[in-house]
C-alpha cells in the first residue's frame, strides 16, 4: 500500500504523490482527500469507510492523506513494506504564511484525542521557550491556549490559520488578552513568543 500526503489544501500536492495517484489501480481516502486529489485520479476511487481496517485494503492501493501522513495524519497505519509519499502540511503552510522559522516551533496535535496530553505538552513546549503550532480539540483551542499563557504570564502572538488554499483562506492575530476566534473547522493555532 501507498499513502500519499494530498497536501492541506489545494494545490499542494508533490509531483511524487500526483505520480502514485495517477498510477494506481485503485485510491482510497476520505471525501475530502478525494476532492483534493481528484484531477489525478484514472481509476477508481473509494471513500475509507473504517479507518483502523486500512491493512486489508489490496497491497496496490494508494490511500490519500489530507496534509502530511506523518503528522496526525494516516501514516501512523502503514505497515511493514508500505510506502509513505510525504505531503505540504499544515504546519509548513502556517509557518510560510507567517514568516516563522520551523526550527523554533513544536508541533501539537489534540485533534481528535484526548486534549490533556496536548495541553500538558503545550506547557512543557512553551516553557522552553518554543512556539508552537497546534492542532486544536473542540475543548483545547485558540481560547484554552490563551488561559493558559496568561496563567503562565507568557506575553505571545496568538494566530488562528484556516482554510490554507481554499479561497476562503483566513489567518487572524491576537493576543493572549484578545485572542483570535476561528471562524472554520479546518484551522490550527500558532503562538509565537514575544
Amino acid at each position: 500500500m501507498i499513502i500519499a500526503g494530498v497536501g492541506v489544501g489545494p494545490n499542494m500536492l508533490t509531483l511524487e504523490a500526483i505520480e502514485a495517484i495517477r498510477n494506481a489501480s485503485v485510491v482510497y481516502g476520505s471525501k475530502r482527500s478525494l476532492e483534493l486529489a481528484e484531477p489525478y485520479i484514472e481509476c477508481e476511487a473509494k471513500v475509507i469507510k473504517n479507518y483502523k481496517a486500512l491493512h486489508e485494503l489490496p497491497d496496490d492501493a494508494v490511500v490519500l492523506s489530507t496534509g502530511d501522513p506523518m503528522f496526525s495524519g494516516l501514516g501512523k497505519f502503514a505497515g511493514e513494506g508500505d510506502r509513505i509519499i510525504p505531503g505540504i502540511s499544515s504546519i509548513q503552510v502556517a509557518c510560510s504564511r507567517l514568516g516563522v522559522s520551523m526550527s523554533n516551533i513544536a508541533a501539537i496535535t489534540a485533534h481528535g484525542r484526548d486534549p490533556a496530553p496536548a495541553k500538558k505538552a503545550f506547557i512543557q513546549e512553551i516553557e522552553l521557550g518554543k512556539d508552537i503550532f497546534m492542532l486544536p480539540a473542540d475543548t483545547f483551542g485558540v481560547a484554552e491556549v490563551a488561559e493558559v499563557l496568561k496563567e503562565m504570564g507568557i506575553e505571545a502572538g496568538l494566530y488562528v490559520c484556516e482554510n490554507f488554499g481554499y479561497p476562503e483562506e483566513r489567518i487572524a492575530g491576537g493576543t493572549v488578552d484578545e485572542p483570535p476566534k476561528a471562524e472554520s473547522v479546518l484551522h490550527c493555532v500558532v503562538v509565537v513568543r514575544q
